[in-house]
């Protein structure tokens, strides 16, 4: 393994990592990997020649030629150590600097053609300019000395007293911990005016970073000082009251100080409860005063100012959860999908405060609940229902007996966590009087902007509530103060459809009594038609909550019969239901089978659902009166003369003595009597039922409708189409008249509905007669004379009126 400066010559090949061999350089180091040490014993037994080149990536463990830079040393083995935890210890000295050809790999090690590449020692530069350089570097190297721990005065006395570059370069690089890469661009670096400019610039940087540390350092020793000082005062005042007996109390002080350095509090907060803790030490233990600031200091220290909910938000996981907590209810789903997936990317966003608005029942509670499961997050629920104090939100002052933080405070306290999701249940249930109004006190909770320095009148120290999710509940959204509902996103949860509530209760409600009444599901079953029974029968209501009900009665019921030995199983059906229950309580629908004068099919939205509303209109011999009975509002009684003036227009088209408003007396009624109605959209039903009556063309008993009318006609749009429509499929309507206009909400119907019913968009009102009307009679001009109405015989008998019960 001779080494000729001309040509290449093959030597074993040692990959460092993390160090830089020079020339010249007298360096010991550890290896441990087999190639390595066998590169190392092949040197040490041949002529003890080897080649050391650094490693661009420390954490490679098998380095090829790519993973190695090209200039290196040619260095001696000068002695080895095996230690006996099988680590070689090398002592090596470099000789020259020289470059990788090419690398090969053997079977014990690593072996390489290099070519020597010593230093220029014949570089030309200029003098003067080389003696500022040296005297720069010196000057750098003695402030990096004096920066640098330990560093020995030794070796700063010979690198000053040095003028070669050479031997300044050497003393330098030799005895200072760089990075290795830096190192590496030293190597490499022929020039020697180069390499100085080079290491300067290494210096200056490192000087910079030293310089930096020593101010950190000094910073970190004041405050640890004035730590140390704390406590030797505190150790010093802890053996004062150990000798007067007051240790117990001074443990307790002591122990609080402790736990308030621990928050990491900013100055201000953190001084306050000093000033609080220090202000018990003073006071004797059994005073009221003394018991105030023990409970003041126990309710501060236990709010999670520093701990958070962390968890992995997963899409897929989230819809899991809502469908199978909640059935239906798409749009809500979907909306609070995008909430989470926003919380996803940007965990720390702000600002997104949901409000679920909706009837009594519908699962606006549990939804939070599921949001809260979603996101991995602590869920607390406060009821806000007849919150009529201030103080309820923002707490007592501790001045007052018996005082205590407000709900938001105690909430977070009882979460552990200072990001849970807060569900302010009933919010539209506040009320105020005297005391205040808690609705203000909401206004910075609920504010982003706000709400990141949150004061609690009782804990006096500013929270973070900008981290907290809250969702809001209501049932309705008149009675929310407008600044309130502004910073809330308003999501309305409609009324459960007969088949959601059949679904509910089948894939819920049935399972969750039967575990609950200690039954199994072999020894109880409900069949679909006894479920649909209770649904339209016993229940009327906009949830499930007296559903379930119901349900848990029929379960106490077979808990009973299976107990007494009387059956080994029970089997509710649509027949022996009653037998359980006693009498329907609801009675379906009134709707005739078949086509009648003057009654039509309306449909109805109430709180509790969709309900069939039939018109029915009669003719009397009279002076051209209109009577509207059935406990109409005004909007519907407006309704009724739109359109009595409408069918007036269009009188001759359908056969009716044009004078009829002034020799036939017309009544309007809507049965239930008893029960309120009001709103525009029966405009359609009316003129269908007058022109019916005064025509004698009967209406298709399987066709229902519902829209708002003009003068001229037009079908304006209505709302609860949703639940219109479940209400006809229910009563077994095959055809159902809507607006134009609502065309787009049928995407809301249920798929059920939308395939067992036709839906006809009507733009006027010619589209509801033509459809809902048997026939369209030919007008005969010579009958116009005629002051009678014109009744076809077959039909006269046939316009008895239908009471709807």
């Amino acid at each position: 393994m001779s080494i000729n400066e001309k040509d290449l010559c093959r030597l074993p090949v040692v990959a460092m990592r993390g160090v830089v061999v020079f020339p010249e350089m007298v360096m010991h180091f550890d290896v441990a990997r087999e190639k390595s040490i066998g590169a190392i014993t092949a040197a040490y037994e041949s002529d003890k020649k080897i080649f050391l080149t650094a490693q661009k990536d420390v954490f490679v463990e098998d380095p090829e030629m790519k993973d190695l830079y090209r200039f290196g040393v040619i260095a001696e083995v000068r002695q080895i150590l095996k230690t006996p935890e099988g680590v070689m210890r090398v002592l090596v000295e470099g000789i020259s600097k020289a470059k990788l050809e090419s690398l090969h790999a053997g079977k014990n090690y690593l072996s390489a053609d290099v070519q020597k590449v010593p230093y220029s020692t014949r570089t030309r530069f200029d003098e003067v300019e080389m003696e500022a350089v040296i005297r720069t570097v010196k000057d750098l190297f003695e402030k990096y000395s004096q920066l640098f721990p330990r560093m020995p005065k030794e070796l700063i006395v010979a690198v000053m007293c040095q003028d070669n570059p050479y031997k300044l370069f050497n003393s330098i690089i030799f005895n200072i911990a760089l990075d290795f890469e830096d190192k590496q661009q030293l190597l490499e670096e022929n020039n020697i005016l180069k390499r100085l400019n080079l290491l300067y610039t290494i210096l200056l940087k490192e000087t910079e970073v030293l310089t930096l540390e020593r101010e950190i350092q000094e910073l970190t020793k004041e405050g640890m000082d004035k730590s140390q000082r704390e406590y030797y005062l505190r150790e010093q005042m802890r053996a004062i009251s150990s000798q007067l007996g007051e240790e117990d109390e001074q443990e307790e002080v002591y122990e609080y100080l402790k736990k308030i350095q621990e928050l990491g509090l900013p100055d201000t907060d953190t001084d306050k409860l000093y000033k609080e803790a220090e202000r018990l030490s003073k006071l004797p233990p059994a005073s009221q005063e003394s018991f105030v600031i023990r409970s003041y200091l126990d309710v501060v220290l236990d709010l999670p100012w520093n701990k958070s909910s962390k968890a992995k938000i997963s899409i897929e996981k989230s819809r899991n959860i809502l469908d199978k907590d909640h059935y239906g209810m798409e749009k809500v789903k979907e909306r609070v999908l995008e909430s989470i997936s926003v919380h996803a990317l940007m965990p720390d966003v702000t600002g997104q405060i949901l409000c679920l608005v909706g009837p009594p029942g519908v699962g606006k509670t549990s939804i939070g609940r599921s949001i809260a499961k979603s996101l991995g997050r602590k869920y607390e629920r406060i009821s806000l229902g007849g919150v009529r104090d201030e103080s309820d939100i923002r707490g007592h002052r501790k001045t007052y007996i018996g005082a205590m933080p407000g709900r938001i405070i105690d909430a977070l306290t009882r979460a552990g966590t200072n990001n849970p999701l807060i569900l302010l249940d009933e919010i539209d249930k506040m009320s105020s009087d005297f005391k205040g109004d808690p609705s203000a006190a909401m206004l910075e909770v609920l504010d982003s902007e706000q709400n990141k320095a949150f004061r609690d009148h009782y804990v006096e120290v500013p929270f973070d509530l900008s981290q907290v999710l809250f969702v809001a509940t209501a049932n309705t959204l008149d009675t929310i103060p407008a600044p309130l509902l502004d910073r809330m996103e308003v999501i309305e949860l409609g009324s459960y459809t007969r088949e959601e509530k059949f679904h509910i209760a089948k894939e819920h409600l049935i399972a969750k009594q039967i575990k609950k009444h200690g039954l199994k599901n072999t020894q109880m079953k409900i069949q679909d038609s006894a479920l649909y029974d209770l649904i339209d029968s016993y229940t009327r209501e906009s949830g499930v909550r007296e559903l379930e009900r119901y349900i848990a009665s029929l379960c106490r019921k077979a808990a009973k019969a299976i107990v007494s030995e009387e059956q080994k199983k029970v089997t509710f059906t649509s027949k022996n239901i009653e037998c359980y229950l006693g009498p329907r309580k609801y009675l379906q629908d009134e709707h005739s089978g078949e086509n009648t004068v003057g009654l039509v099919n309306g449909l109805a939205w109430t709180s509790v659902g969709g309900v069939l509303m039939p018109i029915e209109v009669i003719h009397l011999k009279g002076k051209g009166q209109v009577e509207i009975t059935g406990s109409l509002g005004d909007v519907m009684k407006e309704s009724a003369k739109i359109a009595v003036s409408y069918v007036r227009s269009i009188a001759k088209q359908y056969g009716i003595n044009p004078d009829f408003y002034e020799q036939r007396d017309i009544h309007i009624h809507a049965p239930e009597g008893a029960v309120p109605k009001d709103g525009p959209s029966a405009g359609v039903t009316m003129v269908t039922a007058i022109v019916s009556a005064l025509s004698g063309i009967p209406v298709r008993s399987d066709v229902a409708m519902t829209g708002e009318i003009t003068l001229h006609g037009k079908v304006l749009p209505i709302g609860g189409l949703r639940e219109k429509a479940m209400a006809a499929y229910r009563n077994g309507i095959r055809t159902v008249i809507i607006p134009e206009k609502n065309v787009p909400d049928l995407h809301e119907v249920d798929e059920i509905v939308k395939k067992n019913i036709e839906f006809v968009p009507a733009g006027t009102l010619d589209t509801v007669l033509k459809t809902a009307l048997v026939y369209k009679p030919e007008y005969d001009e010579s009958q116009q004379e005629q002051n009678s109405v014109m009744i076809p015989a077959e039909t006269k008998n046939t316009s008895k009126p239908l009471a709807y019960v």
